[in-house]
């Protein structure tokens, strides 16, 4: 008797709306399973359409050409004789869900709608889709003309329904429903089901990796059986970059897994399953047998199908793995670096433009950029064909072969300092050293003249002439001399993507890469419109601390001495005066406070969802020590004016790699107000009442301490208490 199963799960790198293409990526990822010897397939979460598809679901458009590229699936003799599910959006009786459709030789076996809806971070389901709440029940689906055609079927069943082979039962989770606290694959486990497929679209955050993987070790630890977590990876379309992940736990273990980041479009990992293990492993649990004797059973939807073999000796049962987490350091290293591979080759440009100030965050992206053509050298090394095949497209050189990441850099990255008189020789050449260790195509600007322009037109238009402040000008005045500076470098930056590449005998233009930290945007600590104001950028997500501790692994990791002046240089805008040749201004002095408070500040207000208040009541707590409650009121009431002021600038923040929780993004993380009432009168009056509360009550104690009268053992050694006596209200001892 056949008892060996051997599955396949797969990790696709799909583009919203690319259906052709996404249509090829699934039949590459069913052909390498097959080959394989995997008798069963899944695969990622609305892997037909993209998941990012977002209000293009409302478009009729979307679904039939979904239900196309299923009748080119049944169609294909590579669908032959292997077990299928994949995923799709379907209208059923004028509703829209997101659904596993798993079919085998040309007929449809059962649609399953997902029946919890993700409404946290990013995502918005229940805007295109709802939930299906009818549980372990089951309608008739009627299908297009076009796939009855190809089936013979003119109803399925579509539902919260299992499949039964001959020799085990398959259930389906789609993403949220594993995160979800009444799991389907709870009920299911109980019913007997042994195999659980989850089609999920997860997203990669810093440091969040683990929870994945714990929700897929748990989900069969408990109840015993295989899990199968099928992930989509890369960029869709959107900020977010799914990551991977995709692996198979049998019993509470990890035995198969699949990549976090990586450049490859399919990636297909299988494992072979011995049915008797999850059987025997639910027997042993007499709490689960007894709780299953009086489970609801769910609809079975027989199939004549068996996915092992009698013949199944010499299949070798797949051992658990230890699951290796990458430092969060790599995952800057790699996540951002894929992020930009992808939004390169499906832009149709020939690489990018970077400004270059020599600080933090501009090296952190172009750390990021040759990070990319590190990837891209070693993938093509591995004779990863589609990477080779992109490469040659952005470049416009058919005979083009990577080799190395410096001369790669050299063709796709331009980088350029671009001066003014406030810009220091030591970020010069700190630029210019980092440029030559990555390789990437460098030259300098001075810019004075264009600003001396502006300041021309201005006065010319007032007759007045502005000022910095160590000029005598007033803070609007030494504001606006900053600005311009800054908008100047923007205008700049369009203008040498659009015309470097003409310049250096190419076609096409670049990207316009961005280098501002995720606390600096929550700060507002940017001009609106100046540098930040880019195509996309790979920091956007990170925080500055990360930032520094990733360039401290980048300078052993990619040899790079530079990063070592460029840490230790205080961070700076240089956008004011010099006083003999030195900077004067820097970042934190700018704003009034550090980036790691910044940071404190950031996961209070948005991961733990703390207005002015709550946040200095943790911390006034947490601080204690290091500041005093009024100097922690000051410290949170000012962060909280910055925040009012700025958030405007939230509403053209350039798309970045989503990457932390506490991302300030306006336009889909972080939905919140632009216009505010910056006093706060209420909510800082009420930190303010608590202080002068904590202060009094102090005082108090302070005052109880100073008065406590002389102990009479201290005053008379041959007196002992009793410490059984206690005192009265006037403190007489009683």
């Amino acid at each position: 008797m056949g008892r060996k199963v051997v599955v396949a799960v797969c990790t696709l790198n799909q583009w919203a709306l690319d259906f052709e293409g996404n249509l090829n990526r699934i039949l590459q990822s069913i052909q390498e399973a097959k080959e394989m010897g995997a008798l069963y397939r899944t695969g990622p979460e609305l892997e037909i359409c993209g998941y990012s598809c977002e209000d293009h679901f409302h478009e009729p458009d979307t679904f039939l050409h979904s239900w196309q590229v299923l009748a080119e699936l049944l169609k294909s003799p590579t669908c032959k004789d292997i077990l299928v599910d994949v995923g799709m959006p379907v209208q059923h009786r004028n509703v829209s869900y997101n659904c596993r459709v798993a079919f085998l030789n040309k007929n449809i076996l059962l649609i399953r709608p997902k029946m919890i809806l993700c409404e946290d971070g990013n995502y918005r389901e229940t805007r295109w889709f709802s939930g299906w709440t009818k549980e372990r029940q089951v309608e008739d689906y009627y299908l297009p003309r076009m796939i009855t055609a190809i089936t013979n079927q003119t109803t399925v069943p579509i539902g919260d329904a299992v499949i039964s082979t001959r020799d085990t039962c398959i259930g389906f989770e789609i993403c949220e429903e594993l995160w979800n606290p009444q799991s389907r694959h709870i009920p299911m486990g109980l019913d007997g089901v042994e195999i659980i497929s989850n089609g999920s679209g997860s997203y990669m955050e810093l440091r969040k990796a683990y929870v994945t993987v714990d929700l897929v070790k748990s989900a069969t630890f408990k109840s015993g059986g295989a899990y199968l977590f099928s992930n989509l990876r890369g960029c869709d379309g959107q900020r977010i970059y799914f990551n991977g992940c995709s692996c198979v736990t049998v019993n509470g273990e990890v035995v198969s897994r699949g990549l976090q980041f990586a450049l490859h479009d399919v990636e297909v990992i299988t494992a072979t399953i011995d049915l008797e293990d999850i059987r025997s492993y639910r027997t042993k649990l007499r709490s689960r047998s007894h709780l299953a004797t009086s489970n609801v059973p769910f609809p079975r939807i027989p199939v004549d199908f068996a996915l092992s073999d009698d013949e199944d000796v010499h299949l070798t049962i797949s051992p658990p793995i230890e699951w290796k987490y990458l430092t969060p350091e790599e995952e800057i290293e790699l996540g951002p670096a894929c992020w930009l591979w992808d939004y390169l080759r499906r832009s149709g440009q020939g690489g990018f433009f970077l400004p270059l100030s020599g600080g933090v965050d501009s090296t952190s992206t172009a750390c990021i950029v040759f990070s990319m053509c590190t990837q891209i050298c070693e993938a093509v090394q591995k004779g990863e064909s589609q990477v080779l095949y992109d490469v040659r497209k952005i470049l416009c050189q058919a005979d083009y072969t990577p080799s190395d990441p410096m001369e790669l850099c050299n063709r796709l990255l331009v980088t350029c300092y671009m001066a003014s008189e406030n810009s220091s020789q030591e970020t010069k050449q700190r630029a210019s050293q980092l440029a030559s260790e990555i390789g990437s195509y460098h030259f300098p600007i001075v810019i004075d003249s264009a600003v001396s322009a502006v300041i021309g037109i201005f006065t010319t238009a007032t007759g007045l002439v502005p000022k910095f402040r160590t000029k005598g000008g007033c803070p609007r005045q030494n504001l606006a001399l900053q600005n311009i500076q800054a908008r100047l470098r923007m205008v700049l930056s369009y203008l040498f993507a659009q015309l470097m590449l003409w310049v250096r005998g190419r076609p096409g233009g670049l990207l316009v890469l961005g280098s501002s930290n995720v606390d600096e945007a929550l700060r507002g600590y940017m001009t609106k419109y100046d540098c930040s104001s880019a195509d996309v950028n790979p920091i956007g997500g990170v925080s500055k601390t990360d930032l520094k501790s990733f360039l401290q692994y980048a300078k052993s990791r990619f040899f790079l001495p530079s990063l070592s002046e460029i840490l230790q240089a205080p961070p700076t805008a240089e956008l004011e005066p010099l006083t003999d040749g030195q900077i004067t201004q820097t970042d934190e002095q700018d704003m009034g406070m550090t980036y790691a408070e910044l940071s404190e500040f950031g996961r209070l207000r948005k991961t733990y969802h703390c207005g002015p208040f709550s946040m200095f009541q943790k911390l006034v707590h947490k601080w204690n020590g290091k500041c005093t409650p009024q100097e922690v009121a000051e410290k949170v009431k000012h962060f909280f004016r910055c925040y009012a002021i700025n958030r405007h600038k939230m509403t053209v923040l350039t798309p970045s790699y989503h990457a932390e929780t506490y991302s300030p993004d306006d336009n889909r993380f972080d939905h919140r107000p632009f216009l505010y009432r910056v006093h706060w009168n209420w909510q800082f009056k009420t930190i303010d009442d608590t202080v002068a509360q904590m202060g009094k009550e102090k005082r108090i104690k302070q005052g109880e301490a100073n008065t406590k009268p002389e102990s009479p053992s201290s005053s008379n050694p041959n007196i002992t208490l009793n410490f059984n006596m206690r005192r009265d209200r006037k403190g007489v001892l009683i």
